[in-house]
């Protein structure tokens, strides 16, 4: 019979190895599907549709870092930042992590059951888009643009829930997360660019070189582009551009932060995102409550 004490130490390792403990990614991934729904909705969007997509983008989000940590069990070992995952470590088995990834998969398909036919098939791009990030990395120097896809593929899944349609306004705003995703991954990818340089990964930040900082600034000015277009076409008024303003402020803010390329500075960066998607989001909502 299995003991109490070993069925909670098996939680615990399954929910650090979803990355229950680090919600930051949970914000990053959230924060561009709320602009979507809001803005699809034209204020306060359906409350099921909306219910369902944030325990989905949840659920979805740690079966993502669990097939990661799958595909990375033999990297992990050799990057400071990891080397101590519960795979990697060996306090989680590769069967385990499958059969965790498995049920977190099947629990968000189900979820999405519940939405239109539209957001039901866009639904199996999705899983395509989470399930093969994780082994980009061996292939392409690329591979913060694609989870910027699958970080951003709830955007148009989002409108298709609301509006059962995908108006170009989605596409636009579907660009503005993945140009997003790229900033705050190559931030994040600076700070193991050392050890990703010994044992072959391939990232933007090896890919960038001494130019990161001057392409994720120009990263960032396309972005906000983007988000000025998404006013523009999803007419928002003045309270939008002060969010918009204010996310410009951040990033000026994360190039001072990874000025000197240190492993802190250019963690500090991409975790401060959260905040920009945040203001992005109060814009959205503010204009729609008080425009």
């Amino acid at each position: 019979m299995v003991s109490l004490e070993r069925v909670i130490d098996r939680a615990r390792e399954y929910a650090l190895l979803a990355r229950l403990d680090r919600p930051v990614g949970n914000l990053l991934l959230l924060w561009p599907m709320l602009w979507a729904f809001w803005i699809a909705a034209e204020g306060f969007p359906d409350p099921l549709a909306l219910a369902v997509f944030c325990a989905g983008v949840l659920v979805m989000r740690a079966a993502g870092c669990v097939i990661n940590d799958f595909a990375d069990r033999n990297i992990d070992r050799h990057v400071k930042r990891t080397h101590n995952r519960p795979l990697t470590a060996g306090r989680v088995s590769s069967k385990e992590a499958l059969v965790l990834f498995v049920v977190l998969a099947l629990i968000a398909f189900g979820l999405v059951l519940l939405m239109n036919r539209l957001t039901i098939l866009l639904a199996f791009v999705g899983i395509v888009l989470a399930a093969t990030y994780p082994f980009m990395k061996r292939y392409t120097h690329l591979p913060q643009v694609h989870l910027g896809a699958a970080f951003g593929w709830a955007v148009p899944m989002a409108f298709a829930a609301q509006t059962d349609s995908l108006p170009p306004i989605a596409w636009l705003v579907f660009v503005a997360a993945v140009l997003w995703a790229t900033i705050y991954d190559t931030q994040y990818a600076m700070v193991d660019r050392d050890d990703d340089l010994k044992i072959g990964v391939k990232s933007t930040a090896i890919l960038f070189g001494e130019h990161d900082r001057l392409i994720i600034g120009i990263l960032q000015v396309l972005m906000l582009i983007c988000l000025v277009l998404i006013g523009r076409r999803a007419e928002l008024s003045a309270i939008y551009y002060v969010g918009v303003a204010s996310a410009a402020a951040l990033f000026a803010y994360q190039q001072f932060l990874i000025r000197d390329r240190s492993r802190e500075g250019c963690f500090q960066a991409s975790l401060n995102n959260t905040k920009v998607g945040a203001l992005v989001f109060l814009g959205i909502v503010f204009h729609y409550a008080y425009a």
